[in-house]
Parts: C-alpha cells; sequence; structure tokens
C-alpha cells in the first residue's frame, strides 16, 4: 500500500515540477511581440495584419455544413427503399425531410441566409 502512495506522490510531483520550469523559462519579452508583427519588406504594416473575420460567412458555412450532412444521410435512405415496405419508407422519409424543411425556414426566417446586412 505504501508502494501505490509513493508512486502517486512522484506522478503528481514531476508533472508539477515540470509545469512550473517551463512557466519560469518561457516568460514573454519584448522581442516575441517583434517576432509576432508582420514584416513587409522592412517597413512597418500599413493596416492591420489580421482581416476582420466575417461572422455571417461563418454562420452560412455552418449552415451548409449541417445539411450536407443531412442529405448524406438521404443516400441511405434510397437503398432502404429495398429492404423496408413502402409505407415505412414514406413515413420515414417524410419525417427526415420535414425536419431539413423545418430547419431551413427557420434559417431563412431567422435572417441567417440574407448575405446583405
Amino acid at each position: 500500500m505504501t508502494i501505490i502512495f509513493t508512486i502517486s506522490i512522484i506522478l503528481m510531483i514531476i508533472p508539477t515540477a515540470m509545469m512550473a520550469i517551463c512557466m519560469t523559462i518561457s516568460k514573454k519579452s519584448f522581442m516575441d511581440r517583434e517576432k509576432s508583427s508582420p514584416f513587409e519588406c522592412g517597413f512597418d504594416p500599413k493596416s492591420s495584419p489580421r482581416i476582420p473575420f466575417s461572422l455571417h460567412f461563418f454562420l452560412i458555412a455552418v449552415i451548409f455544413l449541417i445539411f450536407d450532412v443531412e442529405i448524406t444521410l438521404l443516400i441511405p435512405l434510397v437503398l432502404m427503399l429495398k429492404i423496408t415496405n413502402i409505407v415505412n419508407f414514406g413515413l420515414i422519409s417524410f419525417v427526415f425531410l420535414m425536419i431539413l424543411l423545418l430547419g431551413l425556414y427557420h434559417e431563412w426566417k431567422q435572417g441567417a441566409l440574407n448575405w446583405a446586412h
């Protein structure tokens, strides 16, 4: 029992000591700020190096990915037609497509699909 306790103490001390050493060695300095600034042929940059990110573009991309994944779920739905009867296939297809269309309608009503604001 004391061996397990000793090993667990050692396993706690080693990472803590390594983290403390890393924090003292890797202090940021003024030189780091100069290294991270953009370099334009020896001149100071005229504009910000980071272009403002369009949140609306990000939302459109996420909506596209969601609907793209949902469309890939439609492929097995067609293959399911061979192994199930037409009533079950129609019901499952209708529910799935209604969920897709309701999501699209919700995004449209929220204005997430309008590009010009």
